[in-house]
């Protein structure tokens, strides 16, 4: 979102307490999220009547006309919850230990990891690079690894070879990868552990990669309300959260978790996709962005072997690397 307070009438009516105050209330602790798009869902989750909550935008919408109201709005609040954001992010002062140095010394605090697992999309992964303008490519914000890696092979002028199918093994793996990459970020990070939730066995509930369904929600919320020092309580919510966009089911992914049918299309407020046109949208894309696409594959290296994909050799410049890297830490 490129549009500010100043300029989006629409944005400030959203963000209302944000920008223009929330009301005092001494008889209740006021209490923010901040972090990426999972915040305002944990945030409604959390929200009861013995607390104030105040909705603020996703930190990778923040801009400089953000700061003031934000400035305000820090010394006031009693709790607070936040991802880990890295120092000067995005070139703003609004990195984890610079917003804690703007509150008040009797703020509390919790530092709650973002969520993302891959073992319901195994073919899926998410890339932010803080380097790359746009990096999302149309129609989903998702990179399937088989669309990366045949707009590779496309790239050299040649066909890929035939793609195995996807195993249970692979599943398995995949989403073990997933639970220990967040594992590593909660002991690097001292969050709260959510990495427990995301097991096979506790068959978790994603929509996509990063967007938790409505129990995984829940279950944090009863561990952030612990960590506070507030009481705990059943949320009060009864609409789905981050269900603006579901992604495909896999045979492989049904049969592991055996709570969910298979299905061949992306499904975007309520209207089904078809993977083909999605495939067709991003292999046009990909041939603008080498820049995007290069770094997919230097990214999912581990991903593909576990999926069998086979990438190009490297190309003498050392584009086309498919060595494996940690996923970004950043709040997005």
């Amino acid at each position: 979102m490129s549009s500010t307070a100043s300029d989006d009438p629409g944005r400030r009516r959203h963000y209302t307490d944000f920008y223009d105050g929330v009301e005092a209330d001494p008889g209740r602790p006021l209490l923010a999220v901040f972090g990426n798009c999972q915040a305002e869902s944990l945030r409604l989750v959390l929200d009861d009547d013995d607390l104030r909550t105040v909705r603020v935008p996703a930190v990778h919408e923040w801009t400089a006309d953000d700061l003031s109201p934000l400035d305000a709005l820090l010394p006031r609040l009693d709790l607070l919850v936040t991802q880990r954001v890295g120092d000067d992010y995005r070139g703003l002062p609004v990195g984890t230990e610079q917003l804690l140095a703007r509150t008040r010394p009797t703020l509390r605090h919790v530092l709650v990891p973002s969520l993302r697992y891959a073992g319901r999309s195994p073919f899926h992964v998410l890339v932010h690079p803080p380097q790359l303008l746009d990096p999302d490519p149309p129609m989903v914000p998702y990179h399937d690894l088989r669309t990366v890696v045949r707009a590779a092979w496309h790239r050299e002028g040649l066909d890929p070879p035939p793609a195995h199918p996807l195993t249970r093994e692979a599943v398995v793996a995949i989403a073990a990868d997933s639970v220990d990459e967040l594992r590593r970020r909660e002991r690097l990070n001292g969050t709260l552990v959510a990495s427990d939730l995301l097991t096979v066995e506790a068959r978790p509930q994603m929509r996509t990669i990063n967007h938790p369904g409505n129990d995984l929600f829940t279950a944090l919320a009863v561990r952030v309300r612990s960590a506070l020092g507030l009481e705990a309580r059943p949320t009060r919510l009864d609409r789905p959260l981050l269900n603006h966009i579901h992604a495909p089911v896999e045979a492989a992914v049904a049969a592991v978790f055996g709570d969910v049918s298979p299905r061949e299309t992306w499904v975007v407020d309520g209207e089904e996709i078809d993977l083909g046109i999605v495939e067709r949208a991003q292999l046009a894309w990909y041939e603008t962005r080498a820049d995007v696409l290069d770094e997919v594959l230097r990214r999912s290296g581990r991903q593909l072997r576990h999926l069998g994909l086979s990438t190009p050799p490297v190309r003498a410049s050392g584009t086309a690397s498919t060595r494996a890297s940690g996923q970004e830490s950043t709040a997005r």
